[in-house]
């Protein structure tokens, strides 16, 4: 490997008082090999006694089997070096550059994808141990599948994944970086650089995991699968749609006990921390607008060109949003129950109306206007709209022939790809009619084509493919999240030293983006999308993620 993908020098070694104590990094690696440890049983139904019928607890999940094993773990993740070698782990990682592009070819023809065997030489010289003791697969060159055989093949295999990749940098803002954005820098706090959150962290998080447990002698019952796409930022299409295939190939369709991967973290709201555990995510779709008028001299200008009109008619996009609701059993009404019995310092109303809303369609709607007031609840719920591309005109003296926009659509769990068709041809149907355009929808037309017009509005699918809301991953009495669970209760009290099962509740969520999971749909009903790091407060994600200064903060 050469130099330059090395990591920086070190910090020297730091007292019982460094902040390294609680190191994000190492709390994940131990969520991994507790998540690993406690796979062997069959995910037998935990019996928690009495307790709410609404958003109940699971226990804190203490290891039996391997209970010696995870003492010695604890106490290896416990100390300053363990956490010093992660940092290194991860820094030296975010250093080797992997970003993927919309505009790719197929690996084979685009020599850019050439990057991504740099990080696999990464890989195999930090993790030596993973590699000689688990199966590699390697499907379309750089997708990756490790195989580590269970002693008991009747069990299906837990599935951990992760990608590769990263958004790529945009050139206009590396001067606006305070450390460069592969530099891997790390401060004492924080490492700097693309990949250090989204998802290196991930995927080292589960290699340094396995490496360790390895290191000490695991064997496991269940087998364990990790697979890691590379191009998970541009749709998975070369990546993770590609391992979805093998994998299913390896093990059958519906062949994995539970899959995680990337998604939501813990942090504290409402006097209480809480763990959000995504259970399913929402659809896609992107939407091209396009306007197209006769066209001429800009000196001799009708009333509204075709930049003028797409500009009204975006205008009438972004003032007449989705209409958000809050249905029964969704996942993010799960997630207000849960608030509502376990969140002390939930307002005493808002707590009422939640409790009574099973029963009541009043104290539903009054329980949806107040959850509503939180930004982060509403865009969770809904089905946003983004407008984010737009062009049109060629030059000042000539009138635009042709304008058009993009609108990004992250669909409700709710709702569907048809939906969000109707709604945007029900918007823009009457401004059409309005200029005297044409109008033809996602193929169909729906205007009177006999009748003489000025000129044409279409509406298609910028999407390769749109996608549909995904399946939403059981909770209730599923023993797969009841194991998951009572992993993170473990996980959160054994780091901090303290015993208990409610120092952190779990709660079911969205995911508002898409993660390689959607092309894991076949593998298993039981999907999680979740990462044991500790998120900052009052934000949907860590501050830098796919922009200026990503960084790992501790």
């Amino acid at each position: 490997m050469s130099t330059k993908n090395k990591p920086g020098p070190l910090p020297e070694p730091v007292s019982a008082q460094s902040p390294l104590r609680n190191s994000k990094m190492t709390s994940f690696v131990a969520f991994i090999a507790i998540l690993c440890l406690l796979a062997w049983h069959s995910f037998r139904r935990v019996n928690y006694g009495s307790i709410d019928s609404i958003c109940p607890q699971v226990p804190e999940l203490i290891q039996e089997k391997n209970y010696e094993l995870w003492e010695s773990l604890s106490n290896i993740y416990s100390t300053d070096s363990f956490k010093l070698k992660a940092i290194d782990w991860l820094a030296g990682a975010v250093q080797v550059p992997t970003e993927s592009y919309e505009d790719f070819g197929p690996v084979g023809t685009d020599p850019r994808w050439e990057r991504f065997q740099v990080f696999h030489d990464y890989l195999l010289a930090t993790f030596p141990l993973v590699h000689a003791g688990l199966e590699l697969t390697k499907v379309n060159t750089y997708g990756l599948i490790f195989v580590r055989k269970g002693s008991e093949s009747v069990l299906k295999p837990l599935l951990l994944t992760a990608h590769q990749d990263v958004v790529p940098v945009e050139p206009a803002t590396v001067d606006q970086w305070t450390h460069s954005p592969f530099s891997g820098y790390f401060d004492g706090e924080m490492i700097w650089g693309k990949g250090s959150i989204d998802d290196k962290s991930g995927l080292i998080g589960i290699m340094s995991s396995i490496e360790t447990i390895l290191e000490n002698g695991y064997k496991p019952t269940r087998t364990v699968v990790l697979a890691f796409g590379f191009d998970e930022e541009s749709g998975g299409v070369h990546g993770a749609k590609m391992l979805a295939v093998q994998l299913k190939e390896m093990f059958g369709e519906n062949g994995y006990a539970m899959l995680v991967d990337e998604g939501w973290s813990y942090g504290e709201q409402f006097g209480r921390v809480t763990a959000t555990v995504a259970t399913t995510e929402k659809g896609y779709m992107d939407v091209r607008v396009e306007v197209k008028t006769p066209g001429g001299h800009s000196s001799l200008p009708p009333p509204h060109t075709s930049v003028g009109i797409l500009a009204q008619l975006l205008v009438e996009v972004e003032a007449n949003p989705f209409k958000p609701h809050l249905v029964r059993g969704s996942p993010m009404y799960k997630s207000a129950q849960c608030l509502a019995v376990h969140f002390p310092d939930l307002p005493k109303r808002l707590r009422q109306d939640i409790l009574r809303s099973e029963h009541s369609d009043n104290a539903l709607r009054s329980a949806e206007k107040q959850l509503f007031t939180t930004t982060g609840f509403k865009t969770l719920v809904s089905t946003t709209q983004a407008i984010a591309m737009v062009q049109g005109g060629v030059k000042v003296n000539a009138l635009p022939e042709r304008a058009w926009a993009v609108i990004n659509h992250r669909i409700s769990t709710e709702s569907s790809v048809d939906e969000t068709k109707t709604h945007t041809i029900n918007l823009l149907e009457s401004p059409a009619n309005v200029f005297n355009l044409s109008c033809v929808a996602f193929g169909a037309s729906i205007t009177d084509s006999s009748t003489p017009m000025y000129g044409t509005l279409t509406l298609s699918d910028a999407s390769e493919e749109p996608l549909e809301p995904a399946p939403i991953t059981p909770t209730d009495n599923a023993a797969p999240f009841e194991l998951l669970s009572g992993t993170i209760k473990a996980t959160f009290n054994s780091h901090r030293g303290i015993e208990g099962d409610d120092n952190i509740i779990v709660t079911p969520g969205i995911a508002p983006g898409n993660t390689d999971t959607k092309h894991y749909w076949k593998l298993t009903p039981h999907i999680f999308r979740y990462g044991h790091v500790r998120g900052p407060a009052a934000r949907l994600s860590p501050p830098g993620v796919h922009t200026v200064n990503e960084c790992y903060f501790r």
